[in-house]
């Protein structure tokens, strides 16, 4: 990695692997950790970081043996692009009551921490405020998105 992010370096190479997952280049196993290390040019902990992220997001799993692979079928997109649609398929309006963290984790099958995580970005971006002793809201609506 010639020059760090400040997105995180982890976020970046999960995003680099997400994108040639979806463009069919890593289809099967992953390579090693140790490959991914040299390809990218960082530690072995921020190359399962990235992993982790992908994992929480159902793109590739642990496979006891082999290493890390693709996981076929599923919804492929990311955590964050699965919980920001929420508001347009709930049909929710600005104002409106968020579901619950305990909820998210229930629907998408992810960590309490990674929900959490999204729920920041999406405050963050101003899709969702929270109210103290009431949970999060919706404070506006997502760009639509523009895919292929």
């Amino acid at each position: 990695m010639p020059e760090a992010s400040p997105r995180g370096t982890y976020l970046v190479i999960a995003e680099a692997l997400r994108s040639e997952i979806e463009a069919g280049e890593g289809s099967g196993a992953l390579p090693s950790e140790a490959e991914l290390m040299d390809v990218h040019g960082v530690s072995r902990n921020t190359i399962r970081r990235a992993l982790k992220v992908l994992e929480a997001d159902s793109v590739v799993e642990s496979a006891p043996g082999i290493g890390w692979r693709v996981v076929r079928g599923g919804d492929r997109r990311s955590l964050a692009e699965r919980m920001t649609d929420v508001i347009t398929e709930d049909a929710l309006s600005v104002g409106d009551t968020y579901p619950s963290e305990a909820k998210l984790c229930e629907r998408f099958g992810a960590s309490r921490t990674a929900v959490r995580r999204v729920l920041a970005q999406m405050e963050g971006h101003g899709l969702l405020a929270t109210v103290h002793g009431k949970g999060r809201t919706v404070r506006a609506l997502p760009a639509p998105a523009v895919r292929p």
